[in-house]
Formats: structure tokens, C-alpha cells, sequence
């Protein structure tokens, strides 16, 4: 099975899942994400903010990074190859590049816990 990596531009927690203004793509890639794994399938996350050596110790990531800039995060490599930039993949991009069965079209909205004003993004800090 292949090894997914997500390099994320930098966000205020490690999904960018978290404040008041959440981007739908990034709960869809989140939810996505975690059924990718839940079916056996590797892929790992790496925010530019709070993971930095994890963009600097890769040369096709620094590569990337010197033409495009963190603007044309996130950049995901599949097995060490650049497989895709600038979006988020979808769930049957992930399950091909996983070797997975293909998936039916079609899932159920997530929607997103109301805000406790703590932590992250929360009302209660910075980020």
C-alpha cells in the first residue's frame, strides 16, 4: 500500500479544523483522511506552522516550495512523488493512490461541533 503525505500551508491547528469560519473542504479532507486510514490505508499530515522540519527534511517539498511558495500548498506526494497541488484530494483520489476499492459517489454532510470558546481557534487564545 502506498505512503500519502499532505503538506499543508501553515494553519492554527494541526487540521485546520478548529475557529469559528471552518473551510467545508477541510472537513470533507479531514473526514476523508480518517476513512482512508480506517480502511488500512497510511497517509500523514504535516502543517508548515507547527511541523516545519517535516517540509524542510524533504527535498521534493523544498523544491516545490522554492518555485510556488506556501501559496500553492498543500502539495501531496504519493510514495515520495508529487501526485497533487494547490486542492485537497478527494476520497476516491485517496483510495486510488491507497489501492483501495474504488468507493460509491456520495457521502453524508459533516457537520461541525458547536464552539466551547476554548482551545484552539476557540475564542479563548491566539493562534
Amino acid at each position: 500500500m502506498s505512503v500519502i503525505e499532505v503538506f499543508e500551508p501553515a494553519m492554527c491547528c494541526s487540521t485546520g479544523v478548529c475557529g469559528p469560519d471552518v473551510p467545508q473542504e477541510l472537513v470533507d479532507f479531514s473526514a476523508d483522511l480518517e476513512w482512508l486510514r480506517s480502511q488500512g490505508g497510511e497517509a500523514a499530515r504535516y502543517n508548515l506552522a507547527s511541523e516545519p522540519v517535516a517540509f524542510t527534511g524533504r527535498p521534493a517539498v523544498l523544491d516545490f516550495l522554492q518555485v510556488s511558495g506556501s501559496q500553492g500548498l498543500p502539495l501531496v506526494l504519493v510514495d515520495g512523488v508529487v501526485a497533487m497541488t494547490g486542492r485537497y484530494p478527494g476520497r476516491d483520489e485517496l483510495s486510488r493512490w491507497a489501492q483501495l476499492a474504488p468507493q460509491p459517489a456520495g457521502r453524508a454532510p459533516l457537520a461541525m461541533a458547536p464552539r466551547t470558546g476554548e482551545g484552539c481557534c476557540g475564542g479563548s487564545g491566539t493562534c
